[in-house]
């Protein structure tokens, strides 16, 4: 690093440490035992250069270029007729709002009605989604 190692860290300097130590133990670089002895030199030290010690005999830096995974997200093709628009993100948010704009602006006797247009919706959004994935994995076999 740019800085001597006889300048003095805080916590921000630990803190930051600490992730990427978590960093190349989540990638497998190091044992347990390992990443325990490691993290308590980190807590315990007081200088850049005893932060540095603990980083000797790992990458400099991670790979910080790859994209995070994200769970419970699915991106949304471009060939799924929507040019890659998210059509069940976009209809679902009007589809409730109209059905409260319909249970509250008209004189229906059964206004309750109008909120079963909610799960129609959100049946018929996610089916139609599934069906061609279905039909592109019958293409590929």
């Amino acid at each position: 690093m740019s800085e001597p190692p006889e300048i003095r860290i805080g916590t921000v300097d630990r803190e930051k440490a600490l992730e990427a130590l978590s960093q190349h133990f989540s990638e497998g670089r190091l044992t347990v035992p390992e990443f325990d002895e490691r993290s308590a030199s980190i807590a315990s030290a007081m200088t850049r250069g005893e932060l540095d010690k603990v980083f000797v005999d790992l990458p400099a830096a991670a790979d910080t270029s790859r994209k995070p995974v994200q769970l419970g997200k699915s991106e949304v093709s471009a060939d799924t007729g929507g040019g890659g628009v998210d059509w069940a993100a976009v209809v679902m948010p009007l589809v409730i709002f109209g059905s409260l704009a319909l249970f509250f602006l008209t004189d229906f006797d059964q206004k309750w009605l109008f909120f079963l247009l909610i799960p129609l919706a959100g049946a018929l959004l996610s089916a139609g989604g599934q069906s061609t994935k279905k039909k592109k994995k019958k293409k590929d076999r």
